[in-house]
C-alpha cells in the first residue's frame, strides 16, 4: 500500500480515504456465447501461436510418408530373396505387390493413432486396414496388371516398347495409379470420413503414379533388378504417403492447430459433424498425459458453416472460461495443459 498510510505499534492501519483511492479497472463484456468471466486461480492460458516448435513427425505427410515408406521396403525384404527375374515365377513375384499394398494400406490406417499415442485405436484400425487392404491389394493389382498389359500392347504396335521411353514410364505410371488408389481408400474408411476418402484417393493416386513414371528410369540408374526394386518400391511407397498428406492439408476446410502440449504441431481436420476431445483413446481428438481432461472433455460440432464448441469439462476460449461459444478463424483454447488454434480457411481467407 502507499507509503502515507499511518502504522500504530509496527501495523499499517487503512483508513477510508485509503479504500476511496482505489479504482477498479472496467471489466469487458463477453463476446456473444461466453459466459463472464471471474477470474481463475488456475495457471493463467497458453500463448497459441499457429506454427510454434512441433516435431515434424506430427505432420501428415511425414508420418504417412515413413508409413507408405515402411511398409513398401517390408514387403520388398520378406519376397525379393525368392524374386526370380527373367525365369519361372515363384510365389514371390506373385505376392510382391500385393502384399506391399496390403502393408501399405495398414501404415496408413494406424500412422495417425501412433503419433497420438491411441494403441487401441491403431489395434482397431490396422484390424480394418489388414483385411480391406488384403482385398483391395489383389483387385487392384489385378487392375493394374490389366492396365499395364493393354498399355505394352499399344507400345508395341507403336514400336514404342523400350526401357527408355518415356511412354512406357507413363504407362507405369497409370497402372500404378491404382496403388495409391487403394491406399487412399483405406486410409478415408478407417477414419470414417467421405471426404479423407475423397483427399486420400486423389493423393494416393499422384503419388504413386509419380513412383510409377520414376520406377524404370531408376531401373537404369541402379543397373540392378533388386536395387532397383527396393528403390523403385520404396518411392511409390513414400510418395503415395506424402502426396496424401500435403494434397489433404491442401484442401482442408476447417481444422484445429495443437500450438501447445505433447501434441504440438498436430493438425486436426474437422471432417466429423461431432469431434470428440478428451482423454479416452475412442475420442477423435485424444489427449494423454493430463490428469486434468475428462474422458469426454469437450465437442466440436459442425452446424452448416458454423463449428460450435461446447464445453463438458473446463475450457478457455480466448482466454476465458466458456461452456458454449460459435468458433472464429483464429481463436485460441486451452484444455488442461493443451493449446489449439481454430482455423477456417474460408473465413481466413477474407
Amino acid at each position: 500500500m502507499s507509503s502515507n498510510m499511518p502504522e500504530e505499534g509496527g501495523k499499517i492501519r487503512i483508513t477510508a480515504e485509503d479504500l476511496d483511492r482505489i479504482k477498479l479497472a472496467p471489466t469487458e463484456e463477453p463476446a456473444p456465447g461466453q459466459s463472464r468471466s471471474y477470474g481463475s486461480l488456475d495457471e493463467p492460458s497458453l500463448p497459441v501461436v499457429e506454427g510454434s516448435r512441433g516435431s515434424i513427425f506430427m505432420k501428415a505427410w511425414c508420418y504417412l510418408g515413413l508409413a507408405g515408406l515402411g511398409g513398401s521396403l517390408l514387403a520388398w525384404a520378406i519376397c525379393e530373396h525368392w524374386f526370380v527375374d527373367g525365369g519361372r515365377p515363384t510365389w514371390a513375384n506373385h505376392i510382391l505387390f500385393p502384399l506391399m499394398l496390403i502393408l501399405i494400406c495398414v501404415g496408413f490406417g494406424t500412422a495417425e493413432s501412433v503419433v497420438e499415442h491411441s494403441p487401441r485405436k491403431a489395434v482397431i484400425r490396422g484390424l480394418l486396414s489388414l483385411g480391406l487392404g488384403t482385398v483391395l491389394g489383389f483387385v487392384f493389382y489385378l487392375i493394374a496388371n490389366i492396365i499395364f498389359a493393354i498399355g505394352l500392347s499399344i507400345l508395341a504396335q507403336s514400336g514404342g516398347l523400350s526401357i527408355h521411353s518415356p511412354a512406357l514410364w507413363i504407362t507405369r505410371g497409370i497402372a500404378w495409379m491404382g496403388f495409391g488408389l487403394a491406399g487412399g481408400l483405406v486410409y478415408g474408411i478407417v477414419g470414417r470420413s467421405g471426404k479423407k476418402c475423397l483427399y486420400g484417393v486423389a493423393g494416393g493416386a499422384l503419388g504413386a503414379g509419380l513412383g510409377g513414371v520414376l520406377f524404370d528410369p531408376i531401373a537404369i540408374a541402379t543397373h540392378g533388378a533388386g536395387t532397383s526394386r527396393a528403390v523403385g518400391m520404396a518411392l511409390l511407397g513414400a510418395a503415395t504417403g506424402i502426396a496424401m498428406g500435403l494434397v489433404e492439408s491442401a484442401l482442408k476446410d476447417r481444422w484445429i492447430y495443437v500450438a501447445a502440449g505433447p501434441l504440438a504441431g498436430k493438425q486436426f481436420i474437422l471432417y466429423k459433424p461431432l469431434t470428440i476431445v478428451g482423454s479416452h483413446q475412442s475420442c477423435d481428438i485424444y489427449l494423454f498425459k493430463d490428469p486434468a481432461v475428462l474422458p469426454r472433455h469437450a465437442i466440436i460440432e459442425l452446424r452448416g458453416p458454423r463449428a460450435v464448441l461446447r464445453a463438458v469439462g473446463p475450457v478457455s476460449l480466448q482466454g476465458r472460461p466458456v461452456n458454449e461459444a460459435v468458433l472464429q478463424s483464429g481463436d485460441s483454447i486451452q484444455v488442461g495443459r493443451y493449446a489449439f488454434l481454430y482455423r477456417d480457411r474460408e473465413r481466413t481467407a477474407r
